[in-house]
């Protein structure tokens, strides 16, 4: 599996979790159902100014939900948002599913890098 961080803007800069880590951090957290229609990232800019929108870029994501494994849960931040599995929300969405399987933080984990952008962090095998 290719090296994943989850990002969020913040005062401080970038945040970047290294989601190998949330993994690991998660695995005795209950599982439990969400409704989908509660994502909302599946409302929001799929692409931002890093990620041009073309054909070629979404069918890239295309391919990564056919790829991605309902059977791992998605991780969810303290306040709700998708840290880890959108590609496996919207294969649930497109496979006309109404729930998936989560784990959600009570209290978020520290970021694993603050200000730094995607192409400054390290990803291993990716030359």
């Amino acid at each position: 599996m290719r090296k994943q961080y989850f990002f969020r803007d913040s005062p401080r800069g970038l945040l970047a979790w290294d989601v190998d880590r949330l993994i690991a951090l998660t695995r005795g957290l209950p599982r439990h159902r969400v409704a989908l229609a509660d994502i909302r990232e599946l409302d929001e800019p799929l692409f931002g100014p890093a990620e041009p929108t073309t054909w070629r870029s979404l069918l890239a994501h295309v391919r990564l939900m056919d790829e991605a494994d309902p059977q791992y849960p998605i991780i969810l931040a303290a306040d709700g948002r998708v840290m880890d599995g959108m590609h496996r929300v919207a294969r649930a969405v497109r496979a006309g599913e109404h729930e998936i399987v989560a784990v959600r933080f009570e209290t978020d984990p520290p970021p694993d890098h603050v200000g730094k952008g995607p192409d400054e962090l390290p990803y291993p095998g990716a030359d």
